[in-house]
């Protein structure tokens, strides 16, 4: 009752809320909070497959190679007013391993779903730091002097040489280089001869993925002046502008 008191709801709730995320008796809210996500993002999401606009949009944009992580998150942006459009990258990863879009076709998938436990050979790093931390006028492309990182491979990966990819978010300029590997000290040599010719007041953030060849991430920071933010895992839409770039 006293909970139900300070949280201004009915007792009932607060008792099935309690009931419904029990283990072993005990109340785990970080359980709760993870069933609540996961409701959240599968709610309604088979009645969207008769939005037939959403249905082409992903098709459409699958055949672009875009992952569904951008396709989620550039639906939110395209059709910010219109929730019906707006869906969670995993029930697309969902549709299309159960054949439902674009007849299944993994071939259109520049990565595969977490959920398969597929492998990561080149490693990944916890420290730096997070997007969320980044500068609002980032986000908002304001302002000249924000770039994103990246490096690409073959699909085949049979390929000895690789690309890194710098572009700035709000002009769209891109500067690319032909690198031997993805070790840090590799990507970091390329990274200081593509700036070199770039003012310093056009240089203010960086943001990559955890990717091992960002590893260095520090002197990167120390070097250019610049500070670097890293995107959450799994998640490309966040570093739209170098994934779209690519294309």
């Amino acid at each position: 009752m006293k909970i139900a008191k300070h949280l201004n709801r009915n007792a009932s709730t607060i008792s099935r809320e309690i009931k419904r995320n029990s283990v072993n008796g005990k109340y785990l809210a970080h359980i709760a909070n993870e069933k609540y996500i996961n409701n959240k993002i599968n709610c309604g999401a088979k009645s969207k497959l008769n939005n037939d606009e959403l249905v082409q949009y992903i098709e459409n944009s699958l055949n672009k190679t875009w992952s569904p992580e951008q396709i989620a998150g550039r639906l939110r942006l395209d059709y910010k007013d219109d929730k019906s459009m707006h869906i969670g990258f995993k029930i697309i990863f969902r549709w299309i391993y159960q054949k439902v879009i674009v007849r299944g076709n993994l071939n259109n998938l520049r990565r595969k779903c977490k959920s398969l436990k597929t492998k990561e050979t080149r490693g990944k790093f916890n420290i730096g730091k997070n997007i969320k931390d980044r500068p609002k006028e980032v986000r908002k492309r304001e302002k000249i002097g924000h770039w994103e990182l990246d490096t690409v491979v073959s699909s085949s990966g049979k390929s000895k040489y690789c690309l890194s990819t710098f572009v700035e978010r709000k002009s769209i300029y891109l500067i690319d280089k032909v690198i031997n590997n993805r070790k840090s000290a590799t990507f970091n040599f390329h990274c200081f001869k593509a700036f070199d010719s770039i003012p310093n007041n056009l240089i203010k953030t960086f943001t990559a993925d955890r990717g091992k060849e960002f590893a260095s991430y520090n002197e990167i920071e120390k070097r250019l002046n610049a500070e670097v933010y890293f995107a959450d895992p799994y998640s490309s839409w966040q570093r739209g502008t170098n994934e779209n770039t690519m294309v």
